[in-house]
């Protein structure tokens, strides 16, 4: 929690040191447009991306798969999308590398492989909290056998 909160208060104070400094070498007017070309240029981006993943996730459902790598990508657009959004050039670099699918896909990679987000099958996930950095391995899912999924849920006819 209080990483949360350090973050808070140093991204916007950086973002504004980083706005202040590029005005001055720029000017204020030109760095008022840089931050609204990036925040267009991140819409675009951010709709092509948000169709493509919702096609896969069509795709992967019309098939009977569960799209639990097309359900991390959507979080990642849409903070992607809130980040450049965001005024200032920090938060657009972070939000570019959500949008953009290699970058995307490793930053992913990266939330499974620290256990944050355990694969469950081939094509399914579950959250994973820890809160102690002394778990085994074996604790965060890296040697948990996953060849079968389950999903549970309820079914109710109405005709």
């Amino acid at each position: 929690m209080r990483f949360l909160f350090l973050l808070f208060v140093t991204i916007p104070i950086l973002e504004m040191w980083v706005l202040i400094e590029v005005g001055a070498m720029i000017g204020a007017l030109r760095t008022i447009l840089l931050v609204f070309l990036t925040a267009a240029i991140g819409l675009v981006l951010l709709r092509q991306q948000g169709f493509s993943t919702l096609l896969r996730v069509n795709e992967k459902v019309a098939h009977g798969e569960l799209p639990a790598t097309e359900i991390l990508e959507g979080v990642a657009l849409a903070v992607g999308g809130a980040l450049l959004l965001t005024p200032g050039f920090i938060t657009d670099a972070f939000g570019f590398a959500c949008l953009i699918p290699f970058t995307r896909r490793w930053m992913i990679s990266g939330l499974l492989k620290r256990g944050l987000f355990v694969a469950s099958g081939s094509s399914g996930f579950s959250a994973h909290h820890h809160h102690s950095s002394s778990r085994g391995s074996d604790e965060l899912g890296a040697n948990r056998d996953h060849s079968s999924s389950t999903i549970d849920g309820e079914y109710r006819r109405e005709d």
